[in-house]
């Protein structure tokens, strides 16, 4: 795996946390029936707040920021909130698999951005991983795809919301290099808040009037999926480029199509447990062979 310099933590376990965290992401959001956009809102905010008694921290560097790092924070902050929104919308109409196995497209979007951007390639054998487990991912959710009515509105609002996450991770990917792990996640979430606060003002959602089940369950999004899963992944980009932390997350599919079924009641069929196997054989087989170099430029 391709690392910049040495993660104190082992990754395996960076990787396995966040993906059983974020794998709850879904299911909460099913729990709810505040609007999307106003669960997401909250869920940074919340987070933000969770993280504001050590902010003091960062002052210093906060002030040395150039205003190029502020224009690309900004960006993966809305970035950020767009991916949110979309896919957070997308399962209204969809299954939870359905919603998430279209997540998996990511890496194959970072891949591509990394090259075009960054002009960044990598081995035969880690892009031979991806397929593995794009294919894998793609099997778990396949019998619930659908191509007519609602189901197929929620497919392409989970789509665009994978392209909105795989600019957030590019850009994450540059700016981890030379901004704290911490102070980063903090500004994205904080701006991906506010872009959520205008969209609920001009759809005209309240802000207070939910019952405490729905608070409860904003704060277990902000302390599970982002806490422990979005921030874990924003500290690995110190360590890994964004295609191997996107292609780690493949394995959400997993556990959300695990969790809908214990705790939804959404079917799990044998095809999808080999499926679920396929998947994670292809994640560590881009892992353990993904070798990072450059293209030379034209």
């Amino acid at each position: 795996m391709y690392t910049n310099k040495k993660s104190p933590v082992p990754l395996w376990i960076i990787f396995t946390s966040g993906i059983i965290a974020i794998s709850f992401s879904s299911i909460l959001v099913k729990l709810s029936s505040a609007p999307v956009s106003v669960s997401g809102m909250y869920r940074l905010l919340f987070t933000c707040l969770m993280m504001a008694p050590i902010m003091w921290k960062y002052i210093p560097e906060i002030k040395g920021l150039s205003s190029h790092d502020w224009f690309m924070l900004t960006g993966s902050g809305i970035a950020l909130g767009l991916h949110f929104l979309l896919w957070m919308a997308s399962l209204r109409f969809t299954s939870v698999a359905s919603s998430t196995v279209l997540l998996t497209l990511e890496p194959i979007f970072v891949l591509a951005g990394a090259y075009f951007v960054y002009r960044e390639r990598t081995t035969l054998a880690a892009v031979a991983g991806i397929v593995l487990a794009v294919s894998g991912a793609m099997l778990v959710g396949w019998k619930d795809m659908s191509v007519s009515g609602d189901a197929l509105k929620g497919d392409l609002l989970s789509l665009l919301g994978t392209a909105a996450v795989a600019i957030h991770m590019l850009l994450g990917q540059k700016l981890s290099k030379h901004i704290s792990s911490l102070l980063y996640s903090f500004v994205v979430f904080f701006v991906a808040a506010c872009c959520f606060a205008v969209y609920n003002v001009f759809q005209g959602y309240t802000f207070t009037a939910y019952p405490p089940k729905e608070w409860i369950l904003f704060i277990l999004l902000a302390l599970i999926p982002t806490v422990f899963g979005h921030i874990l992944f924003n500290w690995a980009l110190k360590f890994v480029n964004a295609a191997s932390v996107s292609t780690a997350v493949l394995g959400e599919p997993v556990g959300a199509s695990l969790l809908a079924w214990m705790m939804l009641g959404e079917s799990i069929q044998p095809v999808q447990i080999g499926a679920c196997l396929l998947l994670l054989i292809g994640v560590w087989v881009f892992l353990r062979n993904n070798r990072v170099h450059y293209a030379t430029q034209q």
